[in-house]
């Protein structure tokens, strides 16, 4: 029994009696289930704390996998990533024109200027946290340094936006695109933020592009990432034939992204991942 999607059961059923989708009862989340993700979350905004401490350039992106599967395990937990799907590094390293799922190699190596995304998802105690973010590695160009911060920003204005009862997920598409258009970008449609915490993938699918007032109603309890991939160039994308596994911009150009793990409180949201 979901003792929390009892609570707002009633009510969700008046908004479902207005053709307004809702969400299910396996999208409400627990008090327990949210501590345990907000935990995970700890060690997951850790690791990503000391990628940033590390991160330079002449490193290769196999030795940022280290970092992060080390750290992971030397603090109790599970690198999510490894073996997930076949996958075979514990950390998604995207550098330039990689819009994300870039695998840890030991050829690949930084150098000054690049721009480089760092996805870690972590293990602890059976709940799972998601979170990314954005390095610069020593002295990028404006176009990048640009690119970075707007990219941000999206996720920034979409947190802002978020009330409860009020806000769906196409508001959150809006805010995101609107924004991105705006600075001359365009948004990855093919790949969004999720619901997580129990799984590393569960429902919710959050798309970074919407109509405000369409889409699945925002509720407390719920948790997902919301993680906007913005290109420089068009928004067309092509997986990696050779691994399987890396998005890259079609024109070559440079992407970027950052992303949170939330939940939905009863006056806007907490961020659980940093």
């Amino acid at each position: 029994m979901n003792v929390a999607y009892d609570k707002i059961k009633d009510r969700l059923l008046e908004y479902k009696k207005k053709n307004i989708i809702v969400p299910t009862p396996k999208m409400i989340k627990t008090k327990e289930q949210i501590e345990g993700i907000r935990t995970a979350g700890v060690i997951n905004t850790a690791i990503l704390d000391m990628v940033g401490s590390k991160i330079k350039a002449g490193m290769s992106t196999d030795e940022i996998n280290t970092l992060v599967h080390n750290f992971t395990i030397e603090h109790g937990a599970i690198p999510a990533p490894l073996n997930y799907e076949g996958f075979p590094k514990s950390v998604c390293v995207s550098v330039n024109d990689a819009v994300c799922h870039g695998i840890p190699s030991k050829r690949e190596i930084l150098k000054n200027g690049d721009i480089v995304n760092v996805d870690v998802t972590t293990i602890y105690n059976g709940y799972f946290a998601d979170a990314s973010r954005m390095y610069i590695i020593g002295e990028a160009k404006p176009n990048a340094i640009k690119l970075v911060n707007v990219t941000k920003e999206c996720l920034e204005l979409a947190l802002k936006a978020i009330k409860p009862w009020e806000t769906r997920l196409g508001d959150i598409g809006e805010i995101i695109s609107a924004h991105a258009h705006k600075n001359g970008y365009t948004v990855v449609r093919e790949i969004g933020g999720h619901g997580v915490g129990l799984a590393m993938h569960e429902d919710p699918y959050v798309a970074h592009i919407g109509k405000k007032g369409t889409g699945m109603l925002l509720v407390p309890g719920m948790v997902f990432t919301i993680e906007p991939m913005i290109n420089e160039g068009g928004r067309s994308i092509f997986q990696d034939s050779r691994n399987g596994w890396t998005i890259y911009t079609m024109d070559g150009k440079l992407s970027a992204q950052w992303e949170h793990t939330i939940v939905i409180t009863e006056d806007g949201c907490e961020i659980l991942t940093h």
